[in-house]
């Protein structure tokens, strides 16, 4: 049965304004530039201010005051004064300060590396082969990954050769061809597994009793050396230990990944931009926004002078729909400039109030650089004390990073549980895998540490856990069993 009724609900919907900082808040201050300049293009009312003066801006730190209304219907008319008002939009609003006078503005410079997959076909072409098995070459190099490992199947790329490229191949040209793309540089490329990788590079290598028995461990003993076997190995190669020695030093010699040469370098080219600076100057911290080379907005002349050109026609007949149009136009954008400059000053002040609490509650660290000195510290700590959502301040520590005195680091990383020592004191578990970590670095390679073993040393040093809990934070360090850390 059908039938009306009348029903009051409460929602909460989020602001255009709103969601707008929440994007802005979670970007670093390297894609924050790029989110500047995409806006400008997208909005042609906003633009960088090429006259920026600091010292007219003095009053600029003001997140409080008064907004004019900007959810007026766009189709009613236009108020100019709400756009021209100085009493309603103070000159500082209508623009972004992002930089200090002591700033220095500094080009980034950047090289340009022959990709890993570029270098191959380079190479490919100076080989001289008819066009179908240069095309199988291609494709071979095509389905390599990152890493230089050919992850496609031989057969299946004989059915992608003859519906894509209208070759007509077999498995055994494509294998012949697959050994020409592993004669390339770099050594091991284009193998389909780690042993056949390692193979290959042993083989480009020059020849010696050791390489010959490492060839021999591969071929026969993969499985036992990947889990290092030892003595199965000295039984199955009939060999001394000297001479294993000898031989799992020049594979320990191979690289694993060869195409990782290649995106190493590229990666290369990626620099760290802190967000946050912490100075240690004579025991007292500082902290800085770091907003080198940030544009300064503003709102165009051009089209504010529109506006006012508008404004000042007081026979309102001789305003034709064309200009009425250009009108709303600009209203919109004007609007949406200024939310984009309010939302660039809040993320600002949210950033700073955020790290500086931060920095307060870890003082000791930041002081001095000792990781056990850091608190136990979660999300919810630092909200309490600026009064902020947990959102906010998640939002805040992704993919932030802080340059102190003692390095660059990531801002989560200084978020931590806690948990008791045997004096009843709340200690931060970062604080227990540096100790893990140092452990490990200084336990004997011939006998690395167990995790009964290394439960026992935390519980003398006064930290008593349990040993699933070490293997856990020894599996968070990368750091692998025991039997894997041994070395011979």
């Amino acid at each position: 049965m059908l039938n009306q009724r009348l029903q009051q609900k409460l929602l909460q919907k989020l602001s255009p304004q709103q969601i707008l900082l929440m994007k802005l808040l979670q970007i670093p201050s390297m894609a924050l530039e790029q989110r500047i300049k995409q806006e400008i293009e997208e909005n042609p009312v906003l633009e960088i201010d090429e006259d920026y003066d600091q010292s007219s801006d003095n009053d600029a730190d003001d997140y409080g005051d008064s907004d004019t209304d900007k959810n007026d219907d766009i189709q009613n008319d236009v108020d100019i004064n709400d756009y021209l008002s100085d009493d309603d939009i103070p000159s500082y609003r209508l623009n972004a300060n992002n930089s200090s006078a002591n700033d220095e503005h500094k080009e980034m410079p950047m090289t340009a590396d022959t990709g890993f997959h570029e270098s191959l076909l380079s190479q490919l072409d100076l080989k001289d082969f008819p066009p179908h098995k240069r095309t199988i070459g291609t494709t071979i190099i095509g389905n390599l990954d990152e890493a230089g490992y050919l992850q496609r199947d031989i057969s299946a790329m004989v059915d992608d050769l003859a519906f894509t490229q209208g070759v007509t191949t077999t498995v055994a040209e494509i294998e012949q061809m697959l050994k020409v793309v592993q004669s390339f540089e770099p050594a091991g490329v284009a193998a389909r597994n780690l042993q056949e990788c390692l193979i290959l590079q042993l083989k480009r290598t020059a020849p010696s009793p050791s390489v010959k028995l490492a060839i021999t461990i591969l071929d026969r003993c993969f499985e036992d050396f990947s889990k290092k076997h030892y003595d199965k190995i000295l039984k199955r190669t009939h060999s001394e230990e000297d001479d294993l020695r000898e031989a799992i030093n020049e594979i320990l010699k191979l690289n694993p990944k060869p195409g990782s040469a290649f995106s190493a370098s590229m990666s290369g080219n990626q620099y760290v931009i802190p967000d946050f600076i912490i100075e240690n100057k004579d025991g007292v911290l500082e902290l800085t926004l770091n907003q080198r080379n940030m544009p300064e907005l503003r709102l165009s002349r051009t089209y504010t002078d529109m506006l006012e050109t508008y404004g000042e026609n007081k026979n309102r007949k001789e305003k034709n729909d064309s200009q009425r149009d250009a009108v709303v136009f600009i209203k919109q954008k004007i609007d949406s400039a200024r939310w984009f400059i309010e939302a660039i000053k809040q993320r600002q002040d949210t950033l700073y109030v955020t790290m500086k609490s931060i920095m307060d509650y870890q003082q000791k660290y930041f002081l001095e650089g000792d990781e056990t000195k850091l608190r136990p510290m979660i999300l919810k700590d630092i909200a309490e004390r600026v009064g902020l959502d947990i959102s906010t301040i998640s939002r805040v520590a992704n993919s932030k990073y802080v340059q102190t005195p003692f390095g660059t680091f990531l801002l989560k990383s200084f978020f931590s549980e806690s948990i008791q020592n045997d004096q009843g004191e709340e200690i931060s578990t970062r604080e227990i895998k540096k100790i893990l970590s140092d452990c490990i670095a200084a336990e004997k390679k011939g006998k690395p540490l167990t995790d009964e073993e290394l439960t026992a040393i935390l519980k003398q040093k006064g930290y008593p856990i349990a040993r699933r809990t070490v293997a856990k934070y020894r599996e968070l360090l990368n750091i692998p069993v025991a039997r894997l850390r041994k070395v011979m």
